[in-house]
């Protein structure tokens, strides 16, 4: 029985899963890790985002977990073969269950995919998608600023945010699009941004989709009175607990220890 899960994310973004896992998945017990002194993974090489991974997996384990989220996007689409491989635990991504729920969404058959520009390139989302569906027709947007904005605070209601919002998603407008999968978990921290600049699509929050599915893919899972989280930095983050004490529903975030990574 599994009794104690981890979740990584480069930074932030991972708050967003963690916050619909604890929502429908109450009674966990989970140890939360961000890799805010290496924020963002998006740019950087498949190698180098597989050998963070592998670090912060490895981390994870050294706490005692005994499945992995992997609340990553960039992740999820670059080094998840290679983390199953290396790792001899259950490890869940992000983008077959939040493909599943679009392929369910779409009425035109016409997906966007929003995403780091490693998620985008890497094809994941596509190929995920046409394994579900053949006839599927997929665009991907690759938003680089939307994560330097969010670990800096610039969210929804900046003006800075919103200009560049309708920057990258202009595109979308005047096409058949109408089923959008946030490709990011730092992404819906902007929902409010992004739904008001494309009003008339269906949006799928990828942390949404697995903690719905979580049950299923893990199996028995001990449950307690409440939940229980550790929270792990990799350097120091003033706008950490703020923000997260802002995003999250149902947990109050009172401190944050450092993680020291194996490299």
């Amino acid at each position: 029985m599994i009794n104690k899960i981890g979740i990584f994310d480069s930074g932030l973004g991972g708050l967003t899963v963690l916050n619909e896992v604890c929502k429908y998945n109450p009674g966990l017990n989970l140890v939360y890790f961000g890799d805010t002194a290496r924020v963002p993974y998006g740019p950087r090489s498949i190698q180098t985002i597989t050998r963070y991974a592998k670090q912060d997996v490895a981390f994870l384990l050294a706490q005692g977990v005994q499945a992995i989220l992997v609340a990553c996007g960039t992740v999820s689409a670059t080094a998840l073969p290679a983390l199953r491989e290396t790792f001899d635990v259950p490890i869940l991504g992000v983008i077959e269950t939040a493909c599943a729920q679009a392929a369910l969404a779409t009425r035109t058959g016409h997906i966007a995919v929003l995403g780091t520009q490693a998620t985008v390139a890497s094809g994941a989302y596509n190929r995920a998608l046409a394994e579900i569906n053949q006839n599927l027709r997929v665009t991907g947007l690759a938003c680089p600023l939307f994560v330097p904005l969010i670990e800096n605070g610039f969210l929804s209601d900046d003006p800075i945010t919103r200009l560049t919002c309708e920057r990258y998603l202009a595109p979308l407008r005047d096409t058949d699009v109408d089923t959008v999968i946030l490709g990011c978990t730092h992404y819906p921290f902007l929902a409010k941004a992004i739904t008001e600049t494309l009003p008339n699509v269906a949006f799928v929050n990828a942390g949404t989709a697995l903690a719905l599915a979580l049950p299923k893919l893990l199996g028995e899972v001990e449950k307690q009175a409440q939940t229980q989280i550790e929270f792990y930095l990799s350097d120091e983050d003033s706008g950490f607990l703020p923000i997260a004490n802002q995003f999250l529903d149902t947990v109050t975030v009172a401190g944050t220890r450092k993680a020291i990574l194996d490299t």
